[in-house]
């Protein structure tokens, strides 16, 4: 043999043995959640007492946003999200409480901190100095103001002492951001100073204001995360007095209160103590309310209810809606008991909410939102609708002028979202949840840094590939989640298939030696399934994947002033511009009230799936630019209209009969329809 032959052989000998090598390294194992026993080297877990959690949040920074995701981020900073600071009253920088060391003054309460959750993570997510430096000025305010006590924000008191926490719980949020962010030790000591200021708080006047006294458990969550930087015991106390004085959540098939908003934030609250309580009872309270409200007025898509501004017997129907800070919180929510639980339920939950109601909530542009979206909605206007829904004025108008707590609150779906991409396991892994294009650095293994970088359209296809980016070798797992609604899940590594039978709501577990290079492709075939509510009158929702498909309504969006159809309590800056920034009625031009004709043992006879371009735009949630359709057959009820309220009537008891003609329907994403029908009767 040559020289040239025996290095070409050699050569050959050597690639096929790193191949068998790796192939002999890789373990492939289905798992339905992670040992959360164990203690990642790299990444804080709870500390003892409190249990650890089975995925751990990155820090914030570790996870690039692309594609879709990072566009909806780039509209955010660019509309509403980004500009909010030039209308709204409550972020001017003339009479702010949050800017005073005495906390007084006429503009300061939740709407600041509610922004600016969102707008500083945009931030720092997507690195721009702009809005980080805005960010700072905030922040450094509401840590140079505190006051010597310990107490800081806004000093509001509701009679006879009772100082109002709420306002800053979500402050505490921002700041624990920062420090993620920015490491500034500052943090550390004005929240343990605050804390020990809150702990000598009497009972009787702790957490006694509607609000706060609902909203407990996200204090409990600030004080776990203190705890987990620095283990001081009094932390632990506090968070047994503040469960102690926050509304029982755990009571059976009742909840405290029934606004829309506390029931999405506050359901996780008995989850939250259970971390410190260890008794079941508490976890399983939250799972009880997730179930409860569900079962009384969630019999429709959309991952929600129908909570409107508070849920109300006999108001269950598709068309009652829940405002954008419900669903903001039932994201937020959903990925906080991901994390506690590793249950792939609450990220099945997040997904819909997000894919197939949240992004209907705004204009595409995100230059204006609403207060309410429902599953059902053929008109957006600036009319009030009360009774038909519980709040009283202009709220279901797109209006970036409006409603306070919307408004404001809205800048933190997405960017939260993001953030809970990827999550750390205990075992020193990496966990793929919530599937979107992205980037994560991470450290796994024994230690080394590793980049994953996501290549996806999801929701819109079922592509997912991942690409290993290290500069050395390096063992650690790879989880994989695998929806509730995906039956025959595909893995490949390097191009070979991976021999597994993969379970809906498990992980695909993938433990190797993985090399620079290294390519992961995930197939989540998608199927047409029909969702059945059989207690909203045997409605029916069409499923393709994880998005819920609506009826596709030519939109007539007219333009309005925003001052004159703002929410009343709206407030803004004398140089705020409503032409720059306007409000929209949204009118459908076509016809909205459609049965479906339905062969349900053959739903492939019954519809089709279209597959289209991809927006050059990068903004797939409209209906213009929507890359996938579904073809229906479908039949006109004239008798179901729009109703007294101005309200599509509640829907009709199905299967009934029409004797119009038989048409063919287009039916698209449910996220991407500001007016949609979602819910369908069934016709003969």
């Amino acid at each position: 043999m040559s020289h040239k032959s025996f290095l070409a052989t050699a050569l050959i000998f050597g690639i096929l043995n790193s191949f068998n090598v790796q192939a002999q390294s890789l373990k492939a194992t289905v798992v339905s959640n992670t040992n959360n026993n164990l203690d990642n080297s790299f990444y804080q877990n709870n500390r003892a007492p409190l249990l650890k959690n089975h995925f751990i949040k990155l820090p914030i920074g570790s996870i690039k946003p692309g594609g879709w995701l990072k566009n909806a981020l780039n509209l955010q900073k660019n509309g509403l999200t980004g500009n909010l600071g030039e209308i709204s009253i409550w972020l001017s920088k003339e009479d702010n409480a949050w800017l005073h060391k005495d906390g007084k003054g006429k503009y300061g309460w939740e709407e600041l901190p509610y922004w600016l959750k969102g707008y500083a993570n945009i931030g720092y997510m997507l690195n721009d100095s702009k809005m980080i430096s805005e960010a700072k000025f905030w922040l450094n305010a509401a840590i140079e103001n505190q006051r010597e006590n310990g107490d800081f924000g806004p000093l509001v008191e509701k009679g006879e002492g009772k100082r109002d926490l709420w306002t800053n719980m979500p402050m505490l949020w921002c700041l624990q951001s920062y420090y993620e962010y920015s490491g500034d030790k500052r943090v550390i000591a004005m929240m343990t100073k605050y804390f020990k200021w809150q702990l000598s708080i009497p009972d009787d006047k702790l957490l006694e204001d509607y609000w706060e006294k609902s909203r407990g458990g996200d204090n409990i969550i600030s004080i776990y995360w203190l705890y987990n930087h620095t283990g001081d015991k009094f932390l632990l106390d506090l968070a047994t007095k503040i469960d102690k004085n926050t509304s029982d959540w755990k009571q059976t098939n009742n909840l405290p209160n029934w606004h829309n908003v506390n029931i999405a934030q506050c359901f996780r609250e008995p989850a939250t103590y259970y971390l410190l309580s260890h008794n079941k009872s508490d976890l399983d309270a939250s799972y009880s309310n997730q179930k409860l409200i569900r079962e009384i007025y969630g019999h429709v898509p959309g991952g929600m209810f129908g909570g409107d501004e508070n849920s109300r017997k006999g108001y269950d129907d598709p068309r009652q809606a829940v405002e954008t800070c419900g669903l903001v919180e039932q994201m937020t929510s959903d990925q906080m008991m991901l994390s506690m639980t590793g249950d792939t339920y609450w990220a099945e939950n997040c997904e819909d909410v997000a894919f197939n109601t949240f992004s209907a909530a705004f204009t595409p542009d995100y230059k204006a939102l609403r207060y309410l979206t429902a599953p059902n909605m053929a008109i957006s206007d600036a009319k009030n609708h009360h009774p038909g829904i519980d709040n009283t004025g202009p709220f279901l108008m797109m209006n970036p002028f409006s409603s306070r707590c919307c408004q404001h609150n809205h800048a933190a779906g997405w960017v939260y979202y993001a953030e809970n991409i990827w999550m750390a396991t205990p075992d020193n892994g990496i966990a793929a949840q919530l599937y979107a294009e992205s980037s994560v650095n991470v450290k796994v293994g024994n230690g080394s840094n590793v980049t994953l970088n996501q290549t996806t359209k999801y929701p819109f296809e079922d592509m997912i590939n991942l690409d290993i980016v290290t500069t050395k070798s390096v063992s650690f797992p790879l989880y994989l989640r695998i929806p509730a609604w995906c039956k025959n899940p595909l893995v490949k590594v390097n191009g070979k298939t991976v021999n597994i039978d993969a379970k809906s709501g498990s992980y695909i577990k993938l433990e190797n030696l993985w090399k620079n290079g290294d390519k992961i492709t995930l197939q989540l075939p998608m199927d047409l399934k029909l969702r059945e509510w059989e207690k909203n009158k045997n409605s029916v929702s069409v499923n393709y994947g994880p998005l819920t498909y609506s009826l596709k309504i030519d939109e007539e969006y007219i333009q309005k002033d925003s001052k004159e159809t703002a929410i009343g309590d709206s407030r803004w800056q004398k140089g705020a511009d409503p032409q720059k920034w306007p409000s929209f009625e949204i009118h459908p031009k076509t016809d909205w009230n459609y049965g479906l004709v339905i062969d349900k043992s053959n739903l492939e006879k019954s519809f089709s799936v279209v597959k289209k371009q991809w927006p050059k735009d990068n903004n797939p949630f409209t209906n213009s630019n929507t890359p996938i359709e579904i073809k229906a057959k479908g039949k006109q009820i004239p008798e179901w209209k729009i109703d007294q309220y101005g309200l599509v009537d509640i829907l009709p008891k199905s299967p009934l009969k029409s004797n119009e003609v038989e048409k063919e329907l287009t039916l698209v994403p449910m996220g991407g329809a500001r007016l949609r029908i979602s819910a369908f009767p069934v016709v003969n």
